[in-house]
């Protein structure tokens, strides 16, 4: 369940697109269009923490839930979620990783494949406004159709080598579908594909409050978001391990 809830928060993190100096001029173009579709570099530049909360859906398994969730940048990142009475903590304090188990209560740290994912999801907008410090690179791939509608694709690649694609709609240049290998929940690799829609502004952002996920083509989580704020002072120590 821990497996699922990590991925199923990760899905519901906004994909940071970026691109460095020496790309192609196509691949620069839409990265800076996607910037402004995104409230512009001055406004994302003034976010220094992210706190979401909403509902989430496992539709396999008939369970509902709720979450809080945390992001302060640059690299840091907290999920609280809570699911028939049982309650679950994710976080990545910048260094290490960890969760807590929902059956017994006890904190883990997480294994290197599922800490490198927490990492991953932890980046903030410094990954959109400078990627060079993440090691993140884009390239652009040609266009594709979905749903008889015309998308701009990025690849993403982390400095670890995970591989993101990435579908901007075309009109908006904002994010509509990523594809990439994550874990599942029974641990094992899987193709997940996440769809991200119900784009709002916040402030002076446009952020999805809508997000489906699939695993390996069957719907695994819907993630409904009812509430975002920006700047609350989040504390470091609210990251801390085991806090």
């Amino acid at each position: 369940m821990k497996k699922l809830l990590a991925w199923t928060m990760a899905a519901a993190i906004l994909v940071s697109l970026a691109a460095l100096p020496g790309y192609g001029q196509t691949a620069q173009d839409i990265v800076k269009k996607m910037i402004e579709a995104q409230g512009g570099r001055k406004y994302l530049e003034t976010i220094k923490d992210t706190t979401s909360s909403g509902t989430l859906e496992l539709p396999s398994m008939s369970l509902t839930g709720s979450f809080t969730q945390y992001q302060k940048e640059p690299n840091k990142y907290r999920m609280d979620a809570e699911i028939m009475g049982m309650v679950m903590t994710q976080a990545y304090d910048g260094q290490r990783a960890w969760s807590t188990n929902m059956q017994t209560g006890q904190v883990e740290e997480a294994q290197e494949a599922q800490a490198k994912q927490f990492a991953r999801q932890a980046i903030g907008n410094g990954g959109l406004l400078t990627p060079e410090k993440f090691g993140i690179t884009y390239a652009a791939k040609p266009k594709v159709r979905l749903e008889d509608k015309e998308y701009l694709v990025l690849e993403q690649k982390m400095s670890d080598g995970h591989l993101t694609t990435i579908y901007i709609d075309s009109a908006t240049y904002l994010p509509y579908k990523t594809e990439s290998t994550e874990i599942g929940p029974t641990g094992a690799d899987v193709k997940a594909e996440s769809y991200t829609t119900d784009y709002k502004k916040v402030g002076q952002s446009m952020v999805p409050h809508s997000i489906r996920t699939l695993m390996d083509g069957t719907e695994w989580v819907k993630v409904t978001i009812t509430k975002i704020v920006f700047n609350t002072n989040v504390d470091d120590s609210l990251f801390a391990l085991g806090k």
